[in-house]
């Protein structure tokens, strides 16, 4: 790509190599010949016979006699040919020395595939690691300074990508008075909105002017769509998903975007996906933002925010068709594609792999006021924190969602998003804020007059006062069974039934808790929700240690536990992990069984930033005595 060093590493080559060629070595510059007038690939032949000492009333007018003469010159000599920025394959050909062990080394920030039907050898650059990047900024500022702002230094060499030349940028800036620190350099790159502005010392000395050079060279249909991803709220996309950006069919984004990856300003990732360097993004982003508008902006987040809404809605139907849903997708869905049937891929594996794009689709359609996309969205969305729990981003998209759905006057589908809510407020402890989501649930599920809504607001609320007043949590799951019942949401009213009995166990009802589950359980079996019946499964194994039967409890605890990771229930599995392990350990039973529960566990709530991972973790190293196997967690 541009400024990843090309021409110093030619150079630096040419170099160590010069006892190679002792009949000397040439260099064409094409960046500088382009800007003349009249400079073409003939001019370049030129000045090659003149560097092997062809005089100029020697030296041939066309192109072809040119060619003809190098190699004459070139066949008795052993030289080196360096042409940079090379930007077609016919400025190499006729440059080739006829010589043997002579070399043509050659520059470009195009592929040039077609040169290697010539025998040629292409070599990629990327851009520098961590380590490599600390070393050029050690080499140009010192290694004390360095090694004083080490962290700051390595956030530099982040900021700008191992990009050579936005390193030597850095360098320059910091060394000139000495009066800017690292540390203050990285905080003002830390603004992606300035960092190209800060990897600059005016004129053609930026990052930008390194990039402008390729960009100029676009045709311009390419060039409209390297300012449109610019836009995109990502990291990585393919192809369908430009498609749907730009508003084209997929087979044009394919050729654009191959003329993007042709120009080294776009690169292919091991899973044929497309991927900016974070600079050339920037890059891309400026140049949209300064020739296109913000009409154009808008269209093109909200195209891509409908083409993430209906890819998400499929993936959370293929996981659980019969699941409450407030946005009608209906008319969207029925003119796009389903990804997610036949051999298409996992619907929970791909709404986790894409869950960074669509977290940033989120945020950039909700700053664009795209209201209805987002709390559509963030509904769709949620089906992937129910089975990972990544309490963060749950939490972030759910606030997301329901201030849109507040904006649109939208009262389902607030009391709904703000119901969801809760769950990730108090998974995180944050107990007075899920009460406050709830209180407001419910008001908007009256003011909408929806049944099974506010049966389900009224479950969320029953979840809340399990945590406080299990006769409270009792009388909540309760009013959700009637309403249920008065929807015919024949799975909601068993799954508010599995909820009745878990109060009812924990008010201590324990006889009335187990009948109560074990018609939850086939409820749900009858309807084929094998996750939400591992549940009840756990549920049923807690009351039977309540009651005092251990045996019953760990053996259906075991089975809960199986079924659980399964269904791939992670959150659920570590719960019932946990109380699996106090049993055993209770008992007296395997240690290593108890650890091999407690860790699985904890490494379930680190992944999905629980505090209860803090908590396993010191119980885990309390386990770990001095004639232990050091089985704990460090």
């Amino acid at each position: 790509m541009p400024g990843v060093g090309k021409t110093a590493i030619a150079c630096r080559w040419a170099d160590q190599a010069r006892a190679r060629f002792p009949d000397g070595q040439i260099y064409v510059d094409y960046a500088v010949l382009r800007s003349r007038a009249g400079g073409d690939v003939s001019e370049a032949v030129g000045m090659c016979l003149r560097s092997l000492g062809v005089d100029d009333a020697y030296i041939p007018k066309s192109l072809e006699e040119r060619t003809s003469l190098f190699r004459s010159k070139t066949a008795d000599r052993r030289v080196l040919v360096v042409l940079d920025d090379v930007d077609q394959p016919a400025q190499v050909r006729p440059l080739v020395p006829k010589g043997p062990g002579s070399v043509v080394l050659v520059t470009s920030n195009g592929k040039l595939s077609e040169l290697a039907l010539d025998g040629a050898r292409p070599v990629y650059l990327a851009p520098l690691d961590l380590g490599s990047g600390l070393r050029l900024l050690a080499d140009r500022c010192g290694e004390a300074a360095v090694a004083a702002e080490r962290h700051a230094a390595e956030q530099l060499v982040g900021f700008c990508g191992g990009l050579p030349k936005a390193l030597q940028l850095v360098a320059a800036r910091l060394l000139p008075t000495g009066d800017l620190t690292m540390s203050e350099l990285a905080g003002e790159l830390d603004d992606e909105t300035r960092r190209l502005k800060g990897l600059s010392l005016g004129g053609d000395h930026s990052v930008s002017a390194v990039l402008e050079l390729s960009y100029r060279d676009l045709p311009a249909d390419a060039a409209h769509l390297y300012r449109i991803l610019g836009w995109f709220p990502g990291r990585t996309f393919d192809a369908g998903t430009v498609a749907g950006a730009a508003g084209v069919d997929v087979p044009t984004a394919r050729s654009l975007l191959a003329a993007l990856v042709r120009s080294n300003l776009l690169d292919v990732t091991e899973d044929r996906r497309y991927r900016f360097h974070d600079l050339v993004r920037l890059h891309a982003r400026e140049r949209a933002d300064q020739q296109e508008s913000q009409l154009t902006e808008r269209a093109v987040v909200e195209r891509v925010a409908t083409h993430y809404l209906a890819l998400t809605a499929f993936a959370d139907r293929a996981v659980r068709e019969d699941r409450l849903r407030i946005a009608n997708l209906t008319d969207l869905l029925r003119s796009a594609p389903n990804p997610f049937s036949g051999d298409g891929p996992a619907p929970l594996e791909w709404l986790d792999a894409e869950r960074a794009t669509i977290l940033a689709v989120l945020r950039e359609a909700s700053r664009l006021t795209l209201h209805k996309q987002v709390w559509q969205l963030a509904e769709a969305f949620t089906v992937l924190f129910l089975h990972r729990r990544y309490l963060g981003e749950w939490k972030e998209s759910l606030e997301l969602g329901a201030a849109a759905a507040a904006e649109t006057m939208m009262p389902a589908a607030e009391a709904r998003l703000r119901s969801l809510l809760s769950r990730p407020l108090m998974d995180l402890g944050q107990h007075d804020e899920a009460r406050t989501e709830l209180e407001t649930a419910v008001a908007c599920a009256e003011v909408s007059a929806h049944t099974a809504l506010t049966a389900s607001v009224h479950e969320f609320f029953g979840r809340y006062w399990d945590r406080f007043d299990a006769e409270r949590a009792v009388k909540a799951y309760r009013r959700s069974v009637e309403l249920n019942i008065e929807a015919g949401e024949w799975r909601g009213v068993a799954i508010a039934t599995y909820f009745l009995g878990c109060a009812q166990d924990t008010a201590g009802h324990h006889d009335t808790a187990l009948t109560t589950l074990r018609g939850a359980y086939q409820g749900l079996m009858d309807r084929n929700d094998k996750r939400m019946a591992a549940r009840v499964l756990a549920a049923v194994g807690t009351v039977h240690e309540h009651l005092g039967d251990t045996d019953a409890a760990a053996r259906v605890l075991s089975d809960a536990v199986r079924a659980l990771e399964e269904q791939q229930a992670s959150h659920y599995e570590a719960q019932a992990r946990v109380r699996l392990a106090d049993i055993v350990e209770r008992i007296g039973g395997a240690p290593e069984t108890v650890r091999e529960h407690l860790t699985r566990a904890c490494a379930i709530y680190e992944t999905g930033g629980s505090p209860e991972a803090e908590r396993l973790r010191e119980r885990l190293n309390r386990m770990t005595g001095p004639d232990d196997d050091g089985g704990g967690i460090a």
